[in-house]
Order: structure tokens, then sequence, then C-alpha cells
């Protein structure tokens, strides 16, 4: 069973930084596409970041580009993102989600992931 995990959110101050985590299990995690989306309120669901590590394949939302590091050990089979330079309009519930590709394939777009983990709620006050 395909089960992905997000973990790490919190509260934290304009300027300040945050790590999520979503571990995950029940497949070949090098081979998928692992994907970092956000929902504020009342927001369609947005793609941050994605990577594939077996390919070497990566991808950021231009809003984050210079701010958010995105990275996997696989030996735990989990993904990271690092959120540098935080912003209140980065105020949302993160999500990871997981698909058998590449990013450089599915990128972004929520509707190409398959599997979905909890969310995880981020807040950045000014």
């Amino acid at each position: 069973e395909v089960q992905l995990q997000a973990s790490g959110g919190g509260s934290v101050q304009a300027g300040g930084s945050l790590r999520l985590s979503c571990a995950t299990s029940g497949f070949t995690f090098a081979d998928y596409a692992i994907g970092w989306f956000r929902q504020a309120p009342g927001k369609e669901r947005e793609g941050v970041s994605c990577i594939t590590s077996s390919r070497g394949s990566i991808y950021y939302a231009d809003s984050v580009k210079g701010r958010f590091t995105i990275s996997s050990n696989n030996a735990k089979n989990t993904v990271y993102l690092q959120m540098n330079s935080l912003k209140p309009e980065d105020t949302a519930v993160y999500y990871c989600a997981a698909d058998w590709s590449s990013c450089a394939i599915v990128g972004g777009n929520a509707k190409r992931y398959d599997y979905w983990g909890q969310g995880t709620q981020v807040t950045v006050s000014s």
C-alpha cells in the first residue's frame, strides 16, 4: 500500500525557515516523482516543487525558486522541503504526493499525481 505522510509544519514569522518531511512507504521511492503542493483557503492547489531522485529531475515553482530546496534521502524513503525566507503568502496547507513518472513530465500538475498524503499547516506571520 502506497503511503505518504507529511510533517514539519508550524508557525513562523516572515523571514523564518521550516523544513517539511514526506515519509513514504509501499513503493520504489527513487523511481517516483515526489511532489510538494500547497493550498491556501479559497485558492487552488499549487505545485511547489518535485523531485525524482533516480533521474536527477527537480522542479520548482517560480514563486519559490531561490527560497525553497527539495532533497531526498533514499535510504529513509523521505523527501524534504527546506523553506527559507518565508513570506506570509507561503501560508497554506502543504501536501506531498507521488506519481510513477519524472518531475520533468508531471512537474507541479496536481492532476498527474496518483497518491497523496495528508497535509501539514504552514503559517507565516508578518
